[in-house]
């Protein structure tokens, strides 16, 4: 009971900070210089109320996972990524960060559900994107390894406790937890990908640089002839 209720805090802290950022964009609306800096503050306003959406949206279908409502089928792994790097473009130009792309996969298409894949996939990119800066770049990787495609997330960040990396290595992770090194970290968004994941019967973890950590999931290979 203990453990539940301590997820359901962290869950309720990560969704409050976007509602506080939110206000305070809503008050330096007042202060804005002309209708250009209006709109940058608008556009900040709609991003920020995106992303808090899509996490309610994953808890939501969190709760509805035994429902068998997300069918797994072959899905290109590469269009995937595409389309998610493609929603968070601006976020990091805004941001002045940088995300490296490299596909060396020869398998295109992977046994998954696109929809939970695509909040995978999005979920580990912004982690990554608070763990960035302006001299150090992010990179998404896709690769072969062990009959599956390996989606790897890499980041520049502070160490990433043991526990939450013990817990990953297991296979997913039990609730939402609160990474007390990585306080911009979305302990939630992890949670929803490593529950995401394990639906599809894909392996996630996480693999621990001196200068930071790579987040991954494997990907089973779909035996479907590619239609591309």
């Amino acid at each position: 009971m203990e453990s539940e209720v301590n997820g359901i805090l962290v869950a309720a802290h990560e969704l409050k900070a976007p509602l506080s950022l939110l206000r305070q964009l809503a008050f330096s609306m007042d202060l804005a210089s002309d209708q250009k800096d209006l709109k940058r503050i608008q556009n900040q306003m709609v991003g920020v109320s995106d992303r808090a959406l899509r996490q309610v949206q994953d808890l939501t279908k969190i709760a509805r996972l035994d429902d068998g409502l997300f069918e797994m089928e072959p899905v290109s792994v590469r269009a995937v990524c595409d389309e998610v790097t493609e929603e968070l473009r601006y976020l990091f130009r805004f941001n002045h960060r940088n995300l490296d792309i490299d596909y060396r996969n020869r398998a295109r298409l992977v046994v998954a559900n696109r929809e939970l894949l695509y909040s995978v996939v999005y979920n580990f990119c912004l982690n990554a994107m608070n763990y960035s800066s302006e001299e150090t770049r992010s990179e998404l990787t896709l690769q072969d390894k062990n009959g599956c495609v390996r989606l790897d997330v890499r980041d520049f960040g502070p160490a990433l406790p043991m526990d939450v990396w013990k817990s990953l290595k297991k296979g997913w992770i039990e609730k939402p937890t609160s990474i007390a090194m990585r306080p911009g970290s979305s302990g939630l968004g992890l949670y929803i990908a490593s529950k995401f994941s394990q639906y599809m019967n894909a392996n996630v973890g996480a693999v621990r640089h001196r200068d930071g950590t790579s987040f991954f999931v494997e990907l089973p290979i779909s035996k479907q002839a590619s239609l591309f």
